[in-house]
């Protein structure tokens, strides 16, 4: 498939290059293989360089959570990290220098950061190397690594190290997703947001700190599976709630995550992301509850006008994208 163009094909001729063999799939009884695409110029986890090679390979789920986490720390410049497990963001955090930004997105859910794919967008340090092994990790993936972090990151036998080389920007345009009779292919959500794309809905008019962290939590919960909540105060995530069949449940697991799970965090004063619209005020209200200061959100519900009245009510700034960012695989 010609990932360069956003035109669709008539016809797709995809040939990718079997790399190896994997030792199974998603689970024991299943076989699988790893594939390349010879053509992608992109930074990936497909052909990044192992660089504990005494460590054992990678399997089937830490290519998917490893390509998972880089797709996340490619939305942001500034130093970010992100901790995923089963392709869902555990934690994620922009800060001054990449060690604090670890510091940040683990102190989200430490424990299900237990066990977890850790992903930088900057040359791993010793000092973030040294945050990475005091608990277990599967897989570390960045750009580049300093010698000294590489001595402690291989003190972890099976710790798998990835270089990535530069992020650069975004070559792939178009991705896909095989179904049984064919494929799904669409253009990936490469949609990036300004504070002038936000549309105040509320009398309360958003804080310019608000909106910063809000643009921060939409490009975290562009990588969460629907329906998908984010709590975020700064540059940092609080709370996560993601997979949910109900909007209101995501919003509950943010909640319990923020409150149970997360190290030094509140969610008084936080604001929330919601990967669509709500379709009731019940989500606010819980929202509400566990002192959610302001939403972002895509707006376009039937029931809008009364999420609005409910923020109102409640003090809470709410603006509208305009943009919905589910993700389902």
């Amino acid at each position: 498939m010609d990932s360069s163009q956003d035109d669709f094909p008539t016809s797709l001729t995809i040939k990718n290059d079997h790399h190896h063999e994997l030792r199974y799939g998603e689970n024991p009884h299943q076989t699988a293989s790893l594939y390349v695409d010879p053509n992608i110029q992109e930074a990936n986890v497909v052909t990044a360089v192992q660089l504990n090679p005494a460590a054992k390979e990678l399997s089937y789920n830490n290519y998917n959570d490893s390509d998972g986490a880089l797709n996340l720390i490619k939305e942001f410049k500034n130093p970010a990290a992100a901790i995923i497990k089963h392709t869902n963001p555990a934690g994620c955090a922009v800060a001054k220098t990449i060690s604090e930004a670890y510091a940040k997105a683990l102190s989200t859910d430490p424990m299900s950061a237990f066990g977890g794919v850790v992903a930088l967008n900057q040359k791993c340090d010793v000092k973030t190397a040294e945050q990475i092994v005091s608990s277990f990790k599967e897989v570390v993936v960045a750009p580049s690594y300093t010698e000294n972090s590489l001595t402690i990151l291989r003190t972890k036998k099976n710790l798998r190290i990835l270089s990535v080389g530069e992020l650069n920007s975004p070559s792939v345009t178009l991705v896909e997703k095989p179904i049984i009779g064919g494929r799904l292919i669409q253009q990936r959500d490469l949609s990036s947001l300004s504070p002038n794309d936000l549309n105040i809905v509320t009398k309360i008019e958003p804080t310019p700190s608000q909106i910063e962290t809000m643009l921060f939590a939409w490009k975290v919960v562009k990588h969460v599976k629907s329906n998908a909540i984010v709590f975020a105060t700064g540059t940092e995530t609080v709370g996560l709630g993601m997979g949910q069949v109900s909007r209101i449940d995501a919003v509950r697991l943010a909640s319990i995550k923020a409150i149970e799970h997360s190290e030094n965090k509140t969610t008084q004063g936080a604001i929330m992301a919601s990967d669509a619209f709500f379709p009731f005020p019940d989500a606010l209200e819980k929202a509400a509850e566990v002192g959610i200061s302001a939403v972002i959100q895509p707006g376009g519900s039937i029931n809008d006008n009364a999420v609005i009245d409910a923020a109102n009510d409640l003090g809470i700034a709410m603006v509208f994208t305009g943009i919905r960012c589910f993700k389902h695989d």
